[in-house]
């Protein structure tokens, strides 16, 4: 009996997404199926480049063909498409023409490293093949042309389009402040010049076609998150704490804020966690253990993971080649990774649970 698409079709209806809890057929990620004799190939198209199991839906695949009688050679190429998310699309908002996901990271207060969490989570989620912007939208106290080694940098123009060009490094582009001033110079201006320049960096910038464009905010709840919150549709927020009861409950107030903006919690991330001992590799929790995790059940939000205490990070970043750059293989690059693709797995998620404004073409 020969082998049919129907066949083939109807064994991959049989693999479950495990993150969209719905069989491949039906999300629309099979394609391109073809039968030549015992020979099947497929495309299977993931909605991130970044997804976490990747290997294990190829074999999932893979086993569900291979028990169709007659198959004895399977080929499956996986690539991905990054679906457009615009949230919830408030009429007075206006989504930024080719980027598909805006994906803020915030803190309720300063010093709990969030600019490094933001590069490093920019840079791992274009090492997977996606195509990332990084905005720093941190006006006062930019970081984020140091840690990507770009802080000599400065932008041109492109005349014809009246928009800057981003600086690029580790294919990630980049906007900040940092790139407009002096070097130790100070931003002495009252909210509405915080407010313009925010709309600046994310109308005037040639972004051109992103999968996520990741917005380093500054910490707290002041005017540059209430603008973005108001002038662009979020994909959703990422919220980044240390572990004390302290950092705990200034989080939360971020996520207060992002709430009754109508922005989505994508979830949290805990930095600064413990200690990995280089001699015995084992983990010390200095400050205390659980907060993060804690934060993100009582909010009901994904924790998304830990993030250690380690001098590589800060060097790095003081180096200007974030951890998942300068030493990919390592612990640290590692995490960040793992959370990246996490972030980008909740992304997809609520591809497929709201109607996006723009889908991806």
């Amino acid at each position: 009996m020969a082998i049919s698409e129907e066949n083939v079709l109807g064994a991959l209806r049989t693999v479950i997404d495990p993150d969209l809890h719905k069989d491949l057929v039906t999300l629309g990620m099979i394609q391109n199926v073809a039968i030549d004799g015992g020979k099947v190939s497929f495309t299977v198209e993931l909605t991130t480049p970044a997804c976490p199991l990747k290997a294990e839906i190829e074999q999932m695949c893979r086993d569900a063909v291979s028990s169709i009688p007659g198959v004895d050679e399977i080929a499956i190429e996986m690539t991905a498409r990054v679906r457009a998310n615009q949230g919830r699309g408030i009429s007075s908002q206006q989504p930024i023409v080719g980027v598909k996901n805006i994906i803020a990271v915030a803190s309720g207060k300063g010093g709990v490293g969030k600019s490094t969490v933001s590069a490093n989570i920019a840079c791992a989620l274009a090492q997977m093949g996606a195509k990332v912007g990084l905005m720093d939208a941190d006006i006062y106290g930019p970081s984020i042309p140091i840690i990507m080694g770009a802080e000599d940098d400065r932008p041109i123009t492109d005349e014809a389009k009246e928009q800057i060009i981003p600086i690029e490094r580790y294919g990630v582009k980049i906007m900040s402040m940092g790139f407009l001033q002096p070097s130790g110079s100070a931003v002495i201006w009252r909210g509405p010049m915080v407010a313009k320049a925010v709309q600046q960096f994310l109308r005037d910038v040639q972004w051109g076609d992103i999968d996520y464009l990741i917005v380093d905010l500054p910490p707290g709840t002041g005017d540059a998150q209430l603008t973005l919150a108001q002038a662009i549709p979020l994909t959703g927020a990422v919220v980044v704490m240390t572990p004390q009861d302290l950092a705990a409950a200034v989080a939360v107030k971020a996520v207060s804020m992002f709430k009754r903006l109508d922005v989505p919690i994508l979830g949290v991330v805990e930095n600064m966690s413990y200690f990995l001992c280089t001699a015995c590799a084992a983990k010390h929790y200095i400050f205390s253990s659980g907060g993060g995790a804690q934060a993100a059940e009582a909010l009901q939000v994904p924790f998304f993971g830990e993030v250690p205490l380690a001098t590589d990070i800060g060097d790095d970043a003081d180096n200007g080649a974030p951890s998942v750059v300068s030493n990919p293989n390592g612990p640290s690059a590692e995490v960040f990774r793992d959370i990246a693709a996490k972030i980008s797995a909740q992304v997809s998620i609520r591809a497929r649970s709201f109607t996006p404004l723009e889908m991806a073409k």
